[in-house]
């Protein structure tokens, strides 16, 4: 009499890497209508990375000497501070970039956040990275949403803010 083996019970099959996380990014097909702002995109990612590295290391390398002038040193820290200012934009740039990067990759890319409809061509050759329709941007600026940088009006500034109901009054100093 001849055994037969058992054979082990097959289930599912397992998950692979790949299965779970996708292809790497080398191997990921870009859509062609959305390849000039891939490279465009990554282009920028990598000028901007360039740029952060050397405003990183100028922010760095400027600490004051004590044998230095005063105004010197407030030079000086007026210049590094100018630097992790600029760094820190950028670093917010840069998230946006990298967001534009992953939606090209996920396929959401030109779609408005919004509306769900498709971006103006125009617009995203001139803000590769932008999440929203035009009218979608107005609208959300309109809404009070997003709002530009800007300075409050003069009067805001000459005259304290008139009191909430159950406030005191600001006196004027």
């Amino acid at each position: 009499m001849t055994q037969r083996r058992r054979q082990p019970a097959r289930g599912p099959r397992r998950a692979s890497t790949t299965d779970v996380v996708g292809p790497p990014p080398s191997r990921r097909r870009i859509p062609l209508r959305f390849r000039p702002h891939f490279e465009r995109l990554v282009k920028l990612r990598e000028q901007m990375l360039r740029q952060q590295a050397g405003l990183a290391k100028d922010a760095l390398e400027s600490s004051p000497r004590f044998s230095q002038h005063m105004a010197d040193a407030g030079t000086d820290h007026y210049h590094r501070d100018l630097a992790l200012s600029v760094l820190s934009s950028e670093q917010d740039a840069l998230y946006q970039i990298d967001q534009a990067i992953d939606r090209i990759r996920n396929g959401t890319y030109g779609i408005c956040e919004l509306t769900g409809k498709p971006i103006e061509p125009r617009r995203l050759e001139a803000i590769p990275w932008t999440r929203f329709s035009a009218a979608a941007e107005k609208q959300l600026e309109r809404d009070g949403v997003r709002r530009r940088a800007g300075l409050r009006p003069r009067e805001a500034a000459a005259y304290p803010a008139p009191a909430e109901e159950g406030e005191p009054a600001e006196e004027p100093e």
